[in-house]
């Protein structure tokens, strides 16, 4: 009986009860056994290499199919620029909205310690760009995390089969491939939620340490604010007076279960497969979009890891010193938006190594600035993972209805 109940229930609810039984676990074990949380936090990362289990296959067999659709189609180039347009001012709006934030709603002035070890960061933009083009194509394959490589060569395959006019029985295997990769991705995302048990009991784990400090409480207040203005009132009025979309928060919705995933996970590549399956069974979003849109979205519009990393500096940069702020902005704008687009090799815990690098770039002392937002650094990793699936959501949605490439679903369909 329980488990028909169990099956029945919408996908959001089950990682919603999952968070619910994880963070009552963390409050009665409350960091006193530290075995316990060992064990939490391995099972934890284990639940992220589940969920991410058949992603790259999916992802290989689907784009390749998806680009040479939308090549027949002659509407692949039309999408890409869309997908910049998207991606360039969602970054350069959402950069804009936690300047002005930080400026008028500062939090207090953070401690600087000393004589913590700083880790020498870097985002290996010279050695990622050699894994865009290996040695051997076959090499995309291997890497699970950056998976820029994986997509470059979808979109070759994709574009051979569309010059190729005996393609049809390889984009065919190619096609079946995809579906059962689906199927198996579709089995892991539902027991995710089993998994969302550990997630949320170790995230718990590390939100007691911020409670310790009310500058670190009243920051992860601000940017929590922030998020919730962007996801509940901006891009619904934009879908709203835009897009003409009647229902603008069927789309929230819709993405609910990917939110708590970014959220509690704040891994890029995990919410990327709950992503593909809720933008095709719930909102309807045909294939040939939602797997190039959703993947290049996911990589490259980091307009909330973005707007994190101003936000971050800004407040650095007042708890060294109380003047200088304004005359950097430029600097620190500039910087942040190029930035956000190398930290697709980063699926996770982006922020501590964009932000390191800032400072070492900003030199002048400040080199181990980061360090003093190191115990509320997890908790900007999971805003910036919740507004950028929120992005890639939103997005791809507003793509797809341009493009008429989507079936509309009924709210009571909705996984």
């Amino acid at each position: 009986m329980l488990s028909c109940i169990l099956l029945s229930m919408k996908i959001w609810l089950k990682y919603l009860l999952g968070c619910a039984i994880g963070i009552a676990m963390a409050f009665v074990l409350q960091g006193d056994n530290n075995q316990a949380i060992e064990i939490i936090n391995y099972i934890s990362d284990l639940a992220v290499n589940i969920g991410k289990y058949s992603l790259v296959p999916l992802l290989f067999f689907t784009m390749t199919v998806s680009v040479f659709e939308l090549r027949e189609e002659k509407s692949l180039l039309r999408i890409a620029i869309k997908t910049i347009i998207i991606t360039v001012i969602t970054t350069i709006g959402l950069m804009i909205l936690g300047l002005v934030a930080v400026i008028f709603f500062p939090p207090a002035r953070i401690p600087v310690s000393v004589g913590e070890v700083s880790q020498n960061y870097t985002l290996s933009i010279t050695e990622n760009i050699m894994k865009i083009f290996p040695a051997s194509n076959f090499e995309s394959f291997l890497d699970g995390s950056f998976l820029l490589p994986l997509y470059v060569l979808a979109g070759f395959a994709g574009a051979g089969c569309a010059a190729e006019r005996n393609s049809k029985p390889m984009l065919n295997l190619f096609d079946s491939i995809s579906r059962v990769s689906y199927a198996v991705m579709s089995f892991f995302i539902e027991i995710l939620a089993i998994g969302f048990i550990a997630l949320s009991a170790s995230w718990t784990f590390m939100f007691f340490k911020i409670l310790k400090s009310s500058s670190m409480l009243y920051l992860a207040g601000m940017v929590s604010c922030i998020a919730f203005i962007v996801i509940i009132l901006i891009y619904p009025l934009i879908l709203r007076f835009s897009f003409k979309e009647r229902h603008p928060y069927k789309l929230l919705y819709a993405a609910t279960a990917s939110i708590l995933t970014a959220f509690f996970s704040g891994n890029y590549n995990l919410t990327l497969g709950v992503m593909l399956r809720h933008a095709k069974e719930s909102l309807g979003v045909k294939r040939r979009i939602g797997s190039v849109t959703l993947p290049v979205f996911s990589t490259f519009a980091r307009g909330g890891s973005a707007m994190i990393l101003v936000i971050s500096f800004v407040v650095i940069l007042k708890s060294y010193i109380d003047y200088g702020v304004l005359e950097n902005i430029p600097w620190i704008l500039i910087t942040s938006f190029v930035i956000s687009f190398f930290l697709g090799s980063l699926p996770a815990e982006g922020i501590p190594v964009a932000l390191s690098v800032m400072c070492s770039l900003y030199g002048r002392g400040f080199e181990n600035g980061y360090l003093i937002l190191k115990p509320v650094m997890f908790f900007l990793c999971s805003i910036a993972a919740v507004i950028d699936a929120a992005t890639a959501f939103f997005g791809t949605y507003c793509i797809a209805l341009k493009e008429h490439k989507i079936e509309h679903q009924n709210l009571h369909f909705y996984i």
